[in-house]
């Protein structure tokens, strides 16, 4: 096989290689360098399909490599991050000082990793979903591993202080990763945003979509990414409908 056909793969190692680094950042309670190194990651991951479709190099281990290297990046990485932001505030409140009658919360941190069984769900099942082609149903790890890896970089950043007392509520973020678990694998088709071909008509509604990313990220930064998903989200139910009147 050329060199050329090997490419894609390599680009799938570069995701996996920058989850694995997250991965050991995210146990260290650096978020900030956990979060750079998945949307590094994620950047490959958009790209691995498009050269593999470019040199003509799809194959059915491509897929397989796709997959398990989303599932460190996209599955594991953010399990973990939730994990240690539980973990965190068990630590840091007093109402989590554990005794024998509230011995039961030691497990509350261990609730994130629902997100990482999720994922790797969401990952098999879209493997041999041939409904998923051309589209996603339910939301895509990638974007969902972004939605989880924004909430400590908006508390870091600390730029909207009434969101922080949200945020660091142990039960938002268990309603959040049960959340997470449910649109990973919800039966919501959600536009691909992949680019397959340098056409205008085929790619205009992923054009828009990126340019309101755009313009959310400028006015809102960190905030702007749960707001970008809810959005994609949204976008996706009305695209559909509309798709359902044109047939």
């Amino acid at each position: 096989m050329s060199f050329k056909k090997q490419i894609p793969n390599l680009i799938t190692f570069l995701n996996l290689t920058a989850g694995l680094l997250a991965l050991i950042h995210a146990f260290n309670g650096s978020y900030n360098e956990a979060f750079s190194l998945v949307c590094l990651g994620i950047f490959f991951d958009f790209w691995d399909g498009f050269f593999a479709r470019i040199y003509n190099a799809q194959s059915a281990l491509g897929v397989q490599l796709d997959s398990l290297a989303d599932m460190v990046t996209s599955g594991v990485v953010p399990g973990v991050v939730m994990y240690k932001m539980l973990s965190d505030i068990q630590e840091n409140q007093d109402i989590y000082t554990l005794t024998p009658e509230t011995n039961y919360m030691a497990i509350v941190p261990y609730i994130g990793f629902i997100i990482t069984i999720a994922s790797c769900y969401r990952l098999a099942k879209f493997n041999i979903d041939t409904r998923q082609t051309d589209s996603f149903i339910g939301l895509p790890t990638p974007a969902n591993a972004l939605l989880i890896m924004s909430i400590p970089m908006i508390l870091f950043a600390n730029q909207f202080e009434w969101l922080s007392d949200i945020l660091s509520n142990p039960f938002f973020l268990v309603g959040l990763s049960f959340l997470s678990a449910y649109l990973l694998n919800a039966e919501i088709p959600l536009f691909s945003l992949k680019v397959k071909y340098f056409s205008w008509e085929k790619n205009k509604l992923q054009v828009f979509f990126l340019a309101v990313c755009v313009i959310l990220l400028v006015a809102f930064q960190y905030l702007a990414i749960p707001l970008i998903i809810l959005f994609y989200v949204l976008l996706s139910v009305i695209n559909n409908k509309v798709l359902n009147k044109q047939v």
